[in-house]
């Protein structure tokens, strides 16, 4: 009645079961993941500019440098 399920972990792009010492299922997936990274990466360089930007301008602004 009831099965044992084996271990496995789940893909993290489309959600398949895969072996556990693996993380994503095909190349596809690999290269929507790479993707993923890489727009990340940039969206993370471009908030941190903003960031700089907005507390030089602050600074600036208020005379403190």
């Amino acid at each position: 009645m009831s099965e044992t399920v084996p271990q496995h972990a789940h893909c993290h792009i489309c959600g398949k079961a895969i072996p556990l010492k693996e993380t994503l299922c095909s190349d596809a997936c690999k290269q929507q993941y790479t993707t993923l990274l890489r727009r990340r990466k940039i969206i993370m360089y471009i908030m941190y500019g903003s960031i700089f930007a907005i507390i030089a301008i602050i600074l600036l602004s208020s005379g403190s440098l």
